[in-house]
């Protein structure tokens, strides 16, 4: 299965999207982590999120950029969190280009994929050229993903409105 999870800041979706993962049942569940932790406030964010995990049977890959080399086992089940660290990453400090190869690969080689993205674009606010850039790469891509995705989530205050597909019992 490949699933899109999306939603607001705090709305429960790295949780739910552990869950989701977990309940589909693979042997081997990898965490991709996207973020690089430069200042307090994200590192007190990775904290959190691995302590969120840690009885649930992730294995741990930091990969901010290069997806398209990770160390990923074939046929594991991978959460990918999260695609504007990701897209940021690429974006600014590794290759954009890199991204739809690494996504195809990801997606040929694990059993479940798993991909949290955020609601980014629903504040109405006029960004500067640069952050609309990124913004419009992000959207993109959330959107090829959705296409190509057998579930999409939309997490609302910790409760999953499914967009597409048939929700799994968590």
């Amino acid at each position: 299965m490949i699933a899109l999870v999306t939603g607001g800041s705090g709305s429960g979706k790295s949780a739910f999207a552990e869950d989701l993962l977990v309940a589909l049942g693979g042997e081997r569940r990898m965490y991709l982590a996207t973020m690089e932790a430069r200042d307090a406030e994200s590192q007190r964010r990775v904290a959190r999120h691995r302590a969120m995990r840690a009885d649930k049977g992730f294995e741990t890959l930091e990969c901010p950029r290069g997806l398209d080399v990770a160390a990923l086992p074939q046929g594991a089940s991978v959460l990918l969190e999260d695609l504007p660290n990701w897209v940021a990453g690429e974006l600014f400090g590794g290759d954009i280009a890199r991204i739809p190869p690494a996504l195809e690969a990801l997606m040929a080689r694990c059993r479940d994929l798993v991909i949290v993205t955020g609601n980014v674009f629903a504040d109405g606010i006029a960004y500067d050229e640069t952050t609309t850039h990124y913004l419009r790469h992000l959207a993109a891509l959330a959107q090829q993903i959705a296409c190509r995705a057998d579930a999409v989530v939309e997490v609302v205050f910790s409760v999953p409105v499914w967009l597409k597909g048939e929700p799994v019992c968590i």
